[in-house]
């Protein structure tokens, strides 16, 4: 963080602010809290005025000029520490922005790093080549060898091995590929060695395409601001407006000018956008701290504002609603042999390979107790399965199709994968003895989860994966959910996002679907990009997701999200209250101030009255009480 300017600045003002606050709560002499203040002006506030003033150079009066011509207003009535303490939340704030504009743009750059750096070309001579993968062109020949990301998008055009696309597709188990299969840039290689014909320009991957997406994505995002910005640059033309006309009108009816400057200034004090400030960020902050608290990272206080309007929730699959990792979930015999024997042989023959489902199988016989035998010449056969030797006896586990299939054996299986199971056979000197059905493992609470948003946003939730429709389906019926958009790449994620902004909201009554997307993969950050609030998950989440997203579960607790809704909504009605209460004030004490002559002392006073109310009102959300659970309201 310390890389970034803008937070070296942030610190430094902070720490003269604190340090004049020091000075003057311990009695120093008023030379010396005035000079630390006058530094954390000029320390903190140098950005934002050279800003605003190449802003009013286009012809555009920023806000944060006017907190820098308000903080010095203040400081020309002695009210030295309000301006030093706008200042410093001025200067903290866009520190902030800048911090996660870099932290965006690494994560993006680093995305690149999933295709690999060089690649192996083979010519028609049979002699290989090490060229940078950037380099290479539509129709080359490359060879991936066991453990290698592949460099490119293209065809398999010889040899098949078991390819991890999760990084693209989401899925949580390796997909088997063969001569004719697309394979893509940055997925991984399993233990059989390919030959892969580059189909796609480097620039064009799958890869390049979702870095372009984010990119796009998040620049649309950078502008979106809180309602009270949009209306602060309204306001703020009308404050300069109005105070110069406070401070000509009575110059030119003979009024003295040390009277006109300082009704001038006491004008702009009371006018400031101070507590109209206070009116909006501390709900907000105090309800970013609670959610915090409870396990949700939220990154802005647009985001936290902006989340009150979802109508419409979409879930990725794997490592989402689900844990990402193969479970047994069913064991079936069809021999004389029990589930615990079927199980044992099964686990010593898996216990050789690295794929995720060995490593299931094998996890749960352990946890059933089950003594598991040391098995020998071990053999892995690329989309078919493995084979060893258990007491001289061959033992095989293998995906359906490898052997043709009795009845019986054919019939368990099929129900199996209607169910939504991945299917693995068990054999015994050539001859099936049991079926295993493995599921993806949906999350805790997932169930409830959904059902509290649904009952929420109004809507039904949906949910998108690039997973097979089957895997799709059965993870759907077990979490509640009806609307399932299945097989899609990074950019079909994307676009479901756009199809659902663009229905009308049942909720917001003529407006699009505010859609909040939660994922954990490279393969969702277009789709969290896309969305209006993209959520991502914390243990699991990729470097982009994380970057990408708007806020973070940090605790992977799905039953969160209902909850920061809700918690959003509370601080929007607080927010508006609070505003009531500042304009009131404000139009009371400009009133006092145009149409008879207030004191300064109580211009001051009335001014700060109203920046302690609406900023103690804010800080309710702090409060355990503020959480309510299970999106409850």
């Amino acid at each position: 963080m310390l890389a970034v300017t803008e937070v070296r600045w942030a610190l430094a003002a902070s720490a003269l602010f604190l340090a004049g606050l020091a000075a003057q709560l311990s009695g120093a002499p008023v030379w010396l809290f005035w000079a630390l203040y006058l530094a954390c002006y000029a320390v903190g506030g140098w950005q934002s005025a050279l800003e605003g003033l190449q802003a009013l150079r286009k012809k555009t009066l920023d806000v944060d000029l006017l907190m820098i011509v308000a903080a010095i207003g203040a400081a020309a009535i002695g009210q030295i520490f309000d301006g030093a303490l706008l200042i410093v939340i001025f200067a903290t704030s866009g520190a902030l922005e800048a911090v996660l504009t870099k932290r965006t743009a690494d994560s993006i750059r680093g995305l690149l790093d999933l295709a690999p750096e060089t690649a192996t070309t083979i010519d028609t001579s049979g002699e290989e080549r090490q060229v940078d993968a950037a380099d290479l062109r539509i129709e080359d020949i490359v060879v991936v060898r066991p453990g290698e990301r592949i460099p490119g998008d293209g065809v398999i055009v010889d040899g098949n091995s078991d390819i991890d696309q999760s990084s693209i597709t989401g899925e949580s188990i390796p997909v088997f590929k063969a001569v004719g299969d697309d394979v893509f840039a940055g997925t991984i290689n399993g233990t059989g060695s390919v030959r892969v014909r580059i189909d796609v320009d480097p620039s064009e991957t799958v890869v390049a395409r979702i870095v372009a997406m984010v990119e796009r994505a998040s620049e649309t995002k950078a502008k979106k601001q809180l309602f009270i910005e949009k209306v602060e640059q309204y306001y703020s033309s009308g404050v300069v407006v109005a105070t110069a006309g406070v401070f000509a009108i009575p110059m030119l009816f003979g009024t003295d000018l040390q009277s006109a400057l300082l009704r001038a200034m006491t004008f702009m004090i009371v006018a400031s956008p101070c507590a109209v400030v206070l009116a909006t960020m501390p709900p907000l902050l105090a309800a970013m701290a609670t959610a915090g608290r409870h396990g949700i990272l939220i990154k802005s206080a647009v985001v936290l504002e902006q989340l009150r309007l979802t109508d419409l929730v979409a879930f990725d699959k794997t490592g989402t609603l689900t844990e990402g990792t193969p479970r047994v979930d069913r064991v079936d015999t069809v021999t004389e042999l029990s589930q615990d024997e079927v199980l044992r042989i099964a686990a010593a023959v898996e216990t050789g390979s690295e794929h995720p489902i060995g490593a299931a199988i094998v996890d749960h016989a352990r946890i059933r107790g089950i003594s598991v035998p040391v098995a020998s010449g071990f053999e892995s056969t690329p989309g078919a399965g493995v084979s060893a030797y258990i007491d001289g006896r061959a033992i095989a586990v293998t995906k359906p199709g490898v052997s043709e299939l009795n009845s019986t054996t054919q019939q368990i299986a099929d129900e199996y994968e209607a169910a939504g199971m991945t299917v693995v056979l068990v054999w015994v000197e050539h001859r099936p003895v049991g079926v295993i059905g493995l599921v993806d493992t949906v999350r805790p609470g997932a169930r409830s989860a959904v059902a509290d948003i649904e009952r929420i946003t109004g809507n039904p939730t949906v949910l998108l994966t690039g997973d097979n429709r089957s895997a799709a389906q059965d993870a759907a019926k077990r979490t509640g959910i009806v609307d399932v958009r299945a097989g899609l790449l990074p950019d079909g994620k994307a676009n479901a996002v756009n199809e659902l902004q663009a229905l009308g909201s049942l909720r917001w009554e003529g407006q699009p679907h505010r859609v909040l997307v939660v994922g954990d993969g490279v393969n969702d950050a277009p789709a969290l990009a896309a969305a209006d609030i993209g959520v991502a998950m914390g243990r699991t989440g990729s470097d982009l997701t994380l970057d990408t997203a708007d806020a973070v579960l940090v605790r992977d607790d799905l039953g969160a999200l209902a909850s920061v809704i809700d918690l959003s909504r509370r601080a929007h009605r607080i927010v508006v209250a609070n505003l009531v209460i500042a304009a009131t004030f404000i139009v009371v004490l400009v009133a006092w101030d145009l149409i008879g002559t207030l004191p300064l002392p109580i211009g001051v006073a009335g001014h700060e009255t109203s920046t302690v109310i609406v900023a103690l009102n804010g800080m309710r959300l702090l409060s355990s009480r503020a959480w309510r659970m299970h999106g409850a309201v």
